[in-house]
């Protein structure tokens, strides 16, 4: 399975943070995932840590060096995300939450969040 971890859930296996339930590191750590992580998630931590918010505990650098370290991959915003953005319905206004479920849906990829609005889009959304 191809899985793609919103910033939150990305941050969180890497930290270790108790907010990440078991079933989520279970599908996270199993050998027949492919754990992918948005760029668009390295942009909203360098945007939101250089404002000094407590949500965003490490750098965007340390971020990506993290997700490296952890066997995840980096997927690329593409003319084509962004396009299919426009033709979301409105449920979040979060623009880095939906380039994330544009890029779920077109790849495709099942989006791991903790969102209940981003889970409104698609019943292929995993909602932890």
């Amino acid at each position: 399975m191809n899985l793609l971890l919103d910033t939150h859930v990305a941050l969180w296996a890497i930290t270790d943070s108790l907010r990440l339930s078991q079933t989520a590191r279970d599908l996270i750590q199993s050998p027949k995932t492919t754990v992918w992580v948005s760029v668009a998630s390295i942009w909203e931590i360098a945007i939101k840590h250089s404002l000094e918010r407590g949500d965003m505990p490490v750098s965007s650098r340390d971020a990506a060096r993290y997700f490296h370290e952890s066997g995840y991959r980096l997927v690329a915003i593409e003319a084509e995300h962004v396009v299919a953005v426009e033709g979301l319905p409105t449920h979040h206004q979060d623009p880095f939450d939906r380039i994330l479920v544009a890029q779920a849906l077109i790849e495709p990829m099942r989006l791991m969040t903790h969102d209940p609005l981003v889970a409104l889009y698609s019943d292929t959304i995993i909602k932890i």
